[in-house]
């Protein structure tokens, strides 16, 4: 053995170094500080430097609000068609098979039933992460029929918008799904059903002109974007400076757009609250929401 490889075998040099698990950081939009991935998770997703209230993926969200093995989702088996054969730079259907990939939402909404408390709801939430939320002929579907259900089932509806609006892959076939959605809860209306609205960041265009808006009770989380046309376009046109705040859940309670703004830890709580008081029912006991990371009931589905 040459004097180097003496001092190759005694060091270690050359050999694989095994692979440790790194811990992911994600950092945080509004305060600049690094967190742990699995620190969000565990509160969550709330930064707990600055109470910054990041975008939760829809089961997520769905296992903040409900109980434990209650939520039965449906229509999971819808997906978007391309009906007007649309392209920009990709393929619309290219665009959806992507997405489709990522893994999650097989759309920009989840329906399901799932209990509150001793409450019977049927909870609808939005995907942001499957193309910004925005709102095909799928989820106004899907909305339409979680609506129906509750209709038929003496239920009261829950919908969680996050969402960027109309998709306008779909042209006039996803601004349809505003005027649908709509009488819908118009019917939902008549049998005297509650409509509980909860706004999250951001909630945008034909969505929040439509049924977000709709609700006998409408709630926002914290800070969340909320409105129309974004505030970019809107100086742009009126060529003025808007003032600070604007759009925002505390601006818009201000100025008696929305009901309450509610923390999204103390949502679960206000919302089962809410339910008994609009159906005269007793305020009932709830367990303790678990996060993503703890041992979580898997989510029943209808097709099983």
């Amino acid at each position: 053995m040459s004097w180097l490889e003496r001092i190759i075998s005694k060091t270690g040099m050359g050999k694989k170094i095994p692979k440790t698990t790194e811990a992911s950081w994600i950092e945080c939009k509004k305060c600049k500080e690094q967190i742990l991935e699995v620190d969000l998770i565990e509160n969550f997703h709330i930064c707990p430097k600055c109470d910054h209230h990041f975008r939760m993926k829809p089961l997520d969200r769905i296992r903040l609000l409900v109980n434990p093995d209650s939520f039965e989702e449906h229509d999971q088996n819808l997906t978007s068609a391309d009906p007007i054969k649309f392209k920009d730079k990709k393929k619309y259907k290219d665009r959806v098979k992507t997405a489709l990939k990522a893994g999650g939402s097989t759309d920009a909404i989840v329906c399901g039933t799932g209990k509150m408390g001793d409450h019977e709801v049927e909870l609808c939430v939005f995907d942001f992460f499957f193309l910004g939320g925005s709102m095909g002929s799928v989820v106004g579907e899907k909305i339409t029929r979680g609506i129906e259900r509750a209709i038929r089932n003496d239920r009261a509806v829950i919908i969680v918008s996050c969402s960027g609006g109309a998709r306008m892959q779909e042209g006039i076939l996803s601004l349809m799904q505003m005027a649908k959605t709509s009488a819908a809860l118009q019917l939902l209306a008549e049998k005297q059903l509650p409509y509980i609205s909860v706004l999250a960041d951001p909630t945008t265009g034909g969505v929040s002109a439509s049924f977000a808006f709709l609700g006998d009770i409408i709630i926002a989380e914290p800070k969340a974007l909320i409105g129309f046309a974004g505030p970019r376009v809107i100086e742009q046109t009126i060529r003025q400076k808007l003032p600070e705040g604007f759009q925002r859940s505390e601006f818009l309670l201000e100025h008696g757009l929305i009901d309450q703004v509610v923390h999204r830890k103390e949502l679960r709580n206000h919302l089962n609250n809410l339910l008994s008081h609009m159906k005269n029912t007793p305020i009932s006991k709830l367990t303790t929401a678990k996060p993503a990371t703890a041992e979580a009931d898997p989510v029943k589905s209808d097709a099983e």
